[in-house]
């Protein structure tokens, strides 16, 4: 790296601004105009706090005066939000104001002073305008950035400071690059990563309004146009510093490598993010169930990871890999309705039509039940004769609510089952074992014996 650091320019500069501050500032009518300035600002100390309070108390009072409509209360909250972090330069700027008119008619010295005024001013012009920004981050970097600017143009040292920054220049191969042009760079880069936000924004609420796409197609072409417009704003800022573009070709292939090694899962987890908003396999509001049993509603599906919602309200991130390379269950892919099997037993010599008939009354009383539609009936099925019971299986057609609530919906079934089978008196079987002995050897039991068998060596009479 070749410097190109005029050091000589350097001390020339010092110099001329030593001059400058012992001609224009360390001067007896500049140090009284300081001293003015400084008063106006004491005074907007003491008052601001006392003003602001007491706008914020007539802002409580017509919050819970009746007689003011909503439309004007939410008119003065919002002037006041807006207003009250003016109250100090508000204030300060009119004192000063006041000081410059007074110091004009008496012919004093005001040269400072108005300054102050138009810094002032710029600054609370610049505030209001920065509150069209609703980004905080965004809006307290364009209010510094613009304050900066138009402050050094207004004390005439703008051209000053942007000449002394292109002799900082510095040279890395064929690229020459000052710190005017890193600002330069960063001020697009800022703008255009706003204008990007703003216009996806504005594309994703008129692709919402369009029915006819589905919203995993809606969020799929969102996000690709999201990374297309912020790979343009870089690449427009790098453009903007004098950086040759072509010169990246060595860069893009070192990310590919990187790609193919260090950060191959992270792009597996994004193509397979971009298959599923594709393939329409998934959507948010699906109810799935992964091949590690891990089951929940999907609530966002993102570039990297989709975030599932279980049964317990616990927000879970999964990789979108999990999604494409294993077995995936999604209950509600085509239709929000699914049916569950409840197994239950029931004892020998029980008839079961009686069975069907008080476990069908049962089942349809339970709230996740559907209501009864062609096909999608309950149903109570005897599929099996154990050794020592009948086992029958309750297949029943659940609600939305149900299929996102599995296991909530199998208790409640199986409460139901127990409940009216005891009403019935029906019994639950158990297992059960007959014993049968082919022979048996005589016992004879004596006070204190033991209870030894007959021939036992060991018996005494």
């Amino acid at each position: 790296m070749a410097e190109t650091l005029d050091t000589q320019a350097l001390q020339r500069t010092a110099t001329e601004a030593e001059r400058w501050l012992d001609a224009r500032v360390l001067t007896l009518a500049t140090l009284e105009q300081l001293a003015a300035v400084a008063v106006c600002c004491l005074a907007a100390v003491v008052l601001a706090p006392r003003l602001e309070a007491s706008i914020r108390a007539r802002l409580a009072r017509d919050e819970a005066d009746p007689a003011v409509g909503p439309v004007t209360r939410s008119l003065a909250t919002g002037l006041a939000d807006a207003l009250l972090p003016l109250t100090l330069p508000g204030i300060w700027l009119l004192a000063q104001w006041l000081s410059l008119i007074v110091a004009r008619q008496a012919g004093w010295p005001h040269e400072v002073i108005g300054l102050a005024v138009s810094l002032l001013a710029a600054w609370v012009a610049i505030h209001l305008l920065s509150k069209l920004i609703r980004d905080p981050f965004w809006s307290r970097a364009a209010r510094f950035a613009a304050w900066s600017v138009v402050a050094l143009h207004i004390v005439g040292l703008l051209d000053e400071v942007r000449e002394s920054l292109e002799k900082l220049r510095l040279t890395f191969g064929q690229v020459a690059i000052s710190p005017l042009d890193v600002f330069a760079g960063i001020a697009w880069l800022a703008v255009l990563l706003w204008l990007a936000t703003r216009a996806t924004r504005l594309l994703e609420r008129r692709i919402e309004a369009d029915s006819t796409l589905s919203p995993a197609v809606q969020m799929l072409f969102t996000r690709l146009v999201k990374v297309g417009l912020i790979v343009a704003a870089v690449f427009i800022s790098l453009g903007s510093i004098g950086i040759d573009l072509t010169a990246l070709a060595v860069f893009s292939g070192a990310v590919g490598v990187g790609i193919g090694f260090g950060l191959q899962a992270i792009f597996n987890n994004f193509v397979a993010g971009i298959i599923l908003l594709g393939e329409r396999s998934l959507k948010v509001g699906d109810f799935v169930e992964l091949e590690r049993g891990l089951a929940g509603t999907v609530r966002r599906i993102a570039i990297r990871n989709t975030v599932l919602t279980t049964p317990d309200n616990v927000d879970i991130a999964v990789p979108n890999s999990e999604f494409v390379n294993g077995r995936m269950t999604n209950w509600t892919m085509l239709d929000e309705h699914a049916r569950i099997h409840v197994p239950f037993p029931v004892a020998y010599g029980t008839d079961p039509e009686l069975v069907e008939r008080i476990v069908l009354d049962a089942a349809r009383r339970v709230a996740f039940t559907l209501p009864a539609e062609e096909g999608r009936t309950p149903q109570v099925w005897l599929v099996r004769f154990g050794e020592s019971r009948m086992d029958y299986e309750l297949v029943v057609w659940l609600t939305a609510e149900g299929v996102r609530r599995p296991a909530g919906a199998h208790a409640a079934y199986c409460r139901a089952i127990y409940g009216t089978l005891r009403l019935h008196g029906l019994e639950l079987p158990f297992p059960q074992r007959d014993l049968h002995l082919r022979s048996a050897v005589p016992l004879t039991v004596a006070p204190g014996d033991g209870g030894r068998t007959a021939g036992d060596p060991r018996r005494t009479t």
